[in-house]
């Protein structure tokens, strides 16, 4: 895949994850910082790497999905798969600073 390539549909995908939020939170899980790492292969297969703000979030059983499906929406992609991970554990300086703004975490 040609860089300009890799780069848009890296793009796209962002785009995709801005579209989950956390259903506790008012902001979405890219700028939760939730998302660990986005990995694509070369057949266009996304790995997503993932944690939640608190191992016990009531929607932990149904993020993975929703991110799989908003990733696999993506014209180009192949697929997409979730791995949840919760090391490092998520904390609060994973923010963007657009979440604390929305938060209002100052």
């Amino acid at each position: 895949m040609a860089p300009e390539e890799l780069r848009q549909l890296t793009d796209a995908i962002i785009a995709a994850l801005k579209t989950v939020f956390d259903p506790e939170i008012p902001a979405d899980i890219y700028e939760l910082g939730l998302i660990y790492n986005v990995d694509i292969d070369d057949s266009r297969f996304v790995t997503v790497e993932m944690t939640l703000t608190a191992p016990a979030c009531p929607v932990a059983g149904e993020m993975p999905t929703w991110v799989e499906n908003a990733v696999s929406a993506v014209p180009g992609v192949a697929g997409a798969k979730v791995n949840m991970v919760f090391d490092p554990p998520w904390d609060q300086s994973r923010m963007s600073d657009e979440a604390r703004v929305a938060l209002d975490m100052w």
